[in-house]
C-alpha cells in the first residue's frame, strides 16, 4: 500500500563553515542518500553544482560554488561503512570522480534495484508514486543550475530528490531479498564502484555524431574541421554545443558545402546570430575541409572482426529464446536479465561447459548462475562436431 513518508526540510548550506559544521553532526550515518545536478543541459563542461543529500533525520543542499570542494562529505563518501543511496547512479559517480575525484565506495541504486525485482516503471518519480503516494514536481527538470540565486522553488526541487530515497531503498530492499535478488543487486553495485569517463580523442568527437556514417569521406572532412571550431566557441562561451549550433545543421553544411553567409543562412535552423558574428571563421573551416588532399581524407576505424562464423546468428536466437522464456518466468525485462550483446558475446564464446562459460567476463556471475545451464544446453545442437583425424596407420585408412 503506497503512503507518504514523513520528510525534514532540507537547509541551504553556502559557506564552507556551515558545510563543515553539518557534515560533523552527521558523521555518524551510515547511510546518506545522495544527488547531484549539473547543467549539460546548458554550459559546455558539465559539473557539479548542487549536492543534495539526506540521513535518516536531516537534509541539505550543499552549494559548491561558494564553497569548493566539501572535503568532509567526500571522506563519508569514500567510507566502506556508510552506504551511499543513489536513484540512477552512472552520472552523479561520473560527475563526483570527474570534479573531486571521489570513488564511493558502498553503493545502492534505487533504479537498478527496481529493474531487478522487474517493475516496468523504474524512474524515481515513479517509484515515489507507487511507494509513498508523491507526486514530483517536474517544472524544473532542465533548469540551469548553475545560475545564482536559486530560486526557492528550485531548491524546493532539488531537495526532493533524496527526501525519500533512504526509505524507498529499505522498501527495494526488503523486496529483493525476499525475491532472492538481493546478491544480484550487490553485484550491480559493486561494478558501478568503478564508474568514471574514459579518456576521449577530442579529434575523433566529430565521428560520433548521429548521421556521420552517411558522409561521404570528403563531407566528412568538413564535419571534421567543424566540430572543434564549434567546440571552441561553445567552450569559449561557457554553453552547451547545441546552443552554439545544432548536430542536424552541421551535418546539412558538411553535405552543402555553402561558400557563402548567404548560402549558410539558407540552410534552416543555422543561427544568424552565429554567421553574422563568426560567419568568416565558420566558412574558412568549411574550405579547410574542401581543400583537404584526397589522401588525408578521414574514414571510419574498421569495427573489430570476427571470424565467418555462419551460425552465428543461430546461435544467438537459441540464446535468446531461453533468455525470453526465463525472463517471463521471473516477471522481468529481458533486456535487463541478459542484454543483445551479452548473449552475443556467449554466442562467440560456444561454450560447451559452465567451466567455458565462466569465461564469458562480460556475464554477471548471477546471469551465469540463472541461465548457465540453459544456455549450455541451448548450444549443443548448434555446436560443430570434432572430427576424428584419420592417419596412415588407420585401419580405415583407404588403399
Amino acid at each position: 500500500m503506497a503512503d507518504k513518508s514523513p520528510v525534514h526540510d532540507a537547509i541551504y548550506l553556502d559557506t564552507s563553515a556551515r558545510v563543515e559544521r553539518f557534515l560533523q553532526e552527521i558523521a555518524s550515518a551510515r547511510e546518506i542518500a545522495l544527488d547531484t545536478e549539473g547543467a549539460s543541459y546548458h554550459r559546455f563542461v558539465d559539473r557539479i553544482y548542487l549536492l543534495q543529500l539526506s540521513t535518516r533525520d536531516r537534509s541539505a543542499i550543499l552549494d559548491p560554488l561558494p564553497i569548493g570542494t566539501p572535503e568532509g562529505l567526500g571522506r563519508l563518501l569514500e567510507s566502506p561503512d556508510v552506504e551511499v543511496v543513489f536513484h540512477d547512479a552512472d552520472y552523479d559517480l561520473r560527475l563526483l570522480r570527474q570534479d573531486y575525484g571521489w570513488r564511493v565506495n558502498n553503493i545502492f541504486d534505487t533504479r537498478v534495484a527496481a529493474q531487478l525485482l522487474g517493475l516496468k516503471a523504474f524512474g524515481l518519480a515513479a517509484l515515489l508514486e507507487r511507494y509513498f503516494g508523491v507526486k514530483l514536481d517536474k517544472k524544473h527538470q532542465r533548469a540551469d543550475w548553475s545560475m545564482r540565486p536559486l530560486t526557492r522553488d528550485m531548491l524546493a526541487y532539488a531537495a526532493q530528490d533524496t527526501a525519500y530515497l533512504l526509505e524507498l531503498r529499505d522498501r527495494l530492499k526488503e523486496e529483493l531479498e525476499r525475491a532472492g535478488r538481493m546478491a544480484w543487486a550487490r553485484e550491480e553495485f559493486e561494478r558501478l564502484e568503478d564508474t568514471q569517463w574514459a579518456p576521449e580523442d577530442a579529434s575523433q568527437s566529430f565521428l560520433k555524431l548521429k548521421g556521420a556514417r552517411d558522409l561521404t569521406r570528403r563531407e566528412l572532412a568538413i564535419l571534421r574541421e567543424l566540430v572543434p571550431w564549434r567546440d571552441q566557441v561553445a567552450a569559449a562561451q561557457d554553453r552547451a554545443t547545441f546552443r552554439v549550433i545544432g548536430n542536424e545543421q552541421l551535418l546539412a553544411i558538411a553535405r552543402q558545402q555553402p561558400q557563402s553567409t548567404e548560402a549558410l543562412l539558407a540552410i534552416k535552423g543555422v543561427p544568424r546570430g552565429l554567421v553574422e558574428s563568426r560567419g568568416t571563421e565558420l566558412l574558412a573551416a568549411i574550405r579547410r575541409g574542401i581543400d583537404c588532399a584526397e589522401s588525408q581524407l578521414p574514414r571510419f576505424p574498421k569495427a573489430p572482426r570476427w571470424d565467418r562464423d555462419p551460425d552465428f546468428d543461430t546461435r544467438v536466437s537459441a540464446l535468446k529464446t531461453v533468455r525470453d522464456a526465463a525472463a517471463q518466468r521471473l516477471d522481468m525485462d529481458p533486456g535487463v536479465l541478459c542484454s543483445r550483446d551479452r548473449l552475443e558475446a556467449v554466442a562467440r564464446k560456444n561454450p560447451q561447459s559452465l567451466a567455458e562459460l565462466d569465461e564469458v567476463t562480460e556475464l554477471r556471475r548471477w546471469q551465469r548462475a540463472v541461465l548457465g545451464e540453459a544456455f549450455v544446453g541451448a548450444l549443443e545442437p548448434h555446436r560443430k562436431k570434432k572430427t576424428a583425424t584419420v592417419t596412415d596407420d588407420s585401419p580405415y585408412r583407404s588403399e
